[in-house]
């Protein structure tokens, strides 16, 4: 794997990230069915990326960060976007920004502290990501285009909120188990 080239995967990961503060300002100007496009595309993007550094062995490092960090700034900031606009309940919004803050400043303390601890992703966080980006989509499609669908985004909500709490959970009773069978330094 090499450190870092310009590639495709790479440039859609880019692009993705790039697309952050442009999906922000639509939100904020209340022009959801751009939003919820530019939204869909961006995860689109996400398994495309994924696919084409796996299929023609174009994974780097730099990858490795760039792919999770586009992905967690467009979902961080469009929850906190949405929250702002009132299409989101707040206590989710903060909910998931608090787990998100949890996740990167646990692991970069342990990463410090013993210098080698790998994070990967549970199978708690990947269904919570799913079930954010499902909630994300609902609430830009639902009232972008004026559709009125019930309880799906209460549901929705409460199902985000139980996934969060349920992967904050887990990384901290994993890594304090990992961190219990290390030494500082080790």
């Amino acid at each position: 794997m090499t450190l870092f080239r310009l590639n495709i995967p790479n440039l859609i990961s880019l692009a993705r990230l790039l697309a952050v503060p442009f999906t922000v300002w639509l939100i904020l100007r209340g022009q959801l069915m751009a939003a919820f496009w530019i939204f869909v595309l961006a995860g689109l993007s996400d398994a495309a990326d994924g696919y084409i550094a796996k299929r023609f062995n174009l994974r780097t490092v730099i990858g490795g960060y760039l792919d999770p960090l586009a992905d967690k700034a467009l979902l961080v900031s469009v929850f906190i976007s949405l929250g702002f606009a009132n299409y989101l309940e707040s206590w989710v919004v903060i909910l998931a920004v608090f787990r998100d803050a949890l996740i990167v400043c646990g692991a970069l303390l342990i990463q410090f502290l013993f210098q080698r601890f790998t994070v990967q992703p549970l199978l708690s966080s990947k269904l919570n990501t799913v079930f954010q980006f499902m909630l994300v989509a609902l609430a830009l499609g639902l009232n972008g285009y004026a559709i009125d669908a019930g309880p799906t985004i209460e549901i929705m909500t409460y199902l985000v909120g139980a996934t969060t709490v349920w992967s904050g959970m887990s990384y901290l009773v994993l890594w304090s188990r990992r961190v219990a069978a290390m030494e500082p330094g080790e």
